[in-house]
């Protein structure tokens, strides 16, 4: 009995071991392409996610609509047999990355080179992507600099224990008491320009005057990196990794899809329950610590945020809830008017705007559906560019491009936002008198309320 529990144990160790030798590789996409693939019905449709597995195809961007492209990462041994395959069924597809390792490398060419201007009081800039200790010490700096306008909130840890930060910006003396705007970055590990568009958005608020105004009468919580873990594993080890860093009781292969972990239709359409897969959906709605976070942090202030923003990539799609299903919410023309709205201000990239299930697919769990439900009016992901030609390999240098595209939507939320439920207004209530009574002195009180009803 005990040679077979050492056995065991033993199996045990060197299966976990040779876990983490692999985790510890490098992953290499040399070879590696992809394809936009165009298939004509349902049924040549149906044909690639049928051979998706056997092929060892990574569909990077399902349509619910069975003729629109898809984007497919082709690995090396599948090429030539998927030509072939494809030719016997005339469907047609053009190859977009003919090898991602270079596209991968050109991309990281800038990473972690200093600012141009030596004097600069951070290491950040948007010409280069930054790793996560460049972007928290932004953040610190920030909060260190500017203690009128910035704070620094450690929400929690992430399953690796990095800390989990946002970052508030107001310039009211009483912050928390104005309605809000929430965004977030880094929700998807590989989807670097997000985090880059977030840290942009909080540099522009806090450091250009011109942009006071957005402060007038809008708070801002901003939380540039949900998935720390997996970030710094998209720069260490594998590029393309999309999920959470946590390891599972019943299976070797690690993480959680973030985006479909939280709790509102969890573990529906569009959520796997394979945690090998880049959808899986956890054990357990908020099953992460990094969603689980995040969403105690936003629900205790659920009442002062009006409204919320993720930023993903990449497609250029102003997506509306729900993604659950292709399902309406009752105020549907209210959030397409304002997304609409901000969408006309983009002037190098276009944005389609629309439900998010009908766009593009089912993805139940997401962050922003869940907003809506425990009562944010106004919630949104935002695909960021571009439409396919680099997927996740944006280049550097289109960062700043991105960023200041990006950037004037804000204006129409802060607006809407104001507008909507105002800056608090004050008023005095005094004590009555009647003839029959005397006047009485009583302290005044004042209430604060919102002229409209926001969310």
């Amino acid at each position: 009995m005990m040679s077979l529990l050492l056995a065991i144990a033993l199996s045990c160790v060197f299966v976990i071991s040779q876990v983490a030798a692999e985790e510890s590789e490098v992953v290499s996409y040399a070879g590696f392409q992809v394809w936009k693939i165009k298939p004509n019905s349902e049924k040549e449709w149906q044909f690639i996610l049928d051979i998706k597995d056997s092929y060892e195809l990574e569909l990077w961007n399902e349509r619910r609509m069975t003729r629109d492209p898809i984007d497919v990462l082709i690995p090396p041994q599948s090429q030539t047999k998927l030509k072939s395959k494809l030719a016997e069924r005339k469907i047609s597809y053009v190859v977009v990355i003919s090898d991602l390792q270079t596209a991968i490398d050109n991309q990281k060419t800038n990473i972690n080179k200093t600012t141009s201007d030596s004097k600069a009081a951070y290491n950040m800039d948007w010409i280069s992507y930054h790793r996560l200790n460049n972007i928290y010490a932004f953040l610190t700096y920030l909060n260190t600099t500017y203690p009128k306008l910035v704070q620094l909130i450690n929400i929690g840890s992430s399953y690796e224990k990095r800390p989990l930060y946002v970052i508030r910006i107001s310039n009211s003396s009483s912050p928390g008491t104005r309605p809000a705007i929430w965004i977030d970055g880094g929700i998807h590990a590989r989807e670097w320009i997000s985090p880059a568009v977030a840290t942009y958005i909080i540099q522009q608020l806090v450091e250009v005057p011109a942009n006071a105004k957005l402060l007038s009468n809008v708070d801002w919580y901003i939380m540039p990196v949900v998935n720390p873990d997996g970030y710094e594993f998209t720069h260490t080890t594998n590029r393309m990794w999309r999920k959470t860093r946590s390891v599972s009781s019943t299976s070797s292969c690690r993480g959680v899809d973030p985006n479909r972990n939280f709790g509102f239709k969890w573990g529906g359409l569009g959520a796997s329950t394979n945690p090998c897969q880049d959808t899986y959906r956890g054990t357990k709605a908020f099953s992460e610590p990094e969603t689980l976070a995040t969403s105690n942090f936003i629900k205790g202030k659920s009442s002062q945020i009006k409204l919320y923003l993720t930023l993903h990539s990449y497609g250029q799609y102003a997506l509306i809830p729900y993604g659950y299903d292709v399902v309406y919410p009752p105020d549907y023309n209210d959030l397409l008017a304002l997304a609409n709205n901000a969408a006309s201000k983009f002037v190098k990239y276009t944005y389609t705007v629309g439900n998010s299930a009908d766009l593009l697919y089912a993805a139940s769990g997401a962050s922003d559906d869940w907003a809506k439900s425990i009562g944010i009016k106004y919630s949104y992901t935002f695909e960021l560019p571009d439409r396919g030609t680099n997927a996740f390999t944006l280049p550097a240098s289109e960062i700043l491009p991105v960023c200041q595209d990006f950037f004037p939507a804000l204006d129409v939320f802060a607006t809407k936002v104001a507008t909507c439920c105002g800056a608090f207004t004050t008023t005095t209530t005094k004590p009555l008198t009647t003839r029959t009574t005397r006047p009485t002195t009583t302290t005044k009180r004042t209430t604060t309320k919102c002229p409209c009803t926001c969310g």
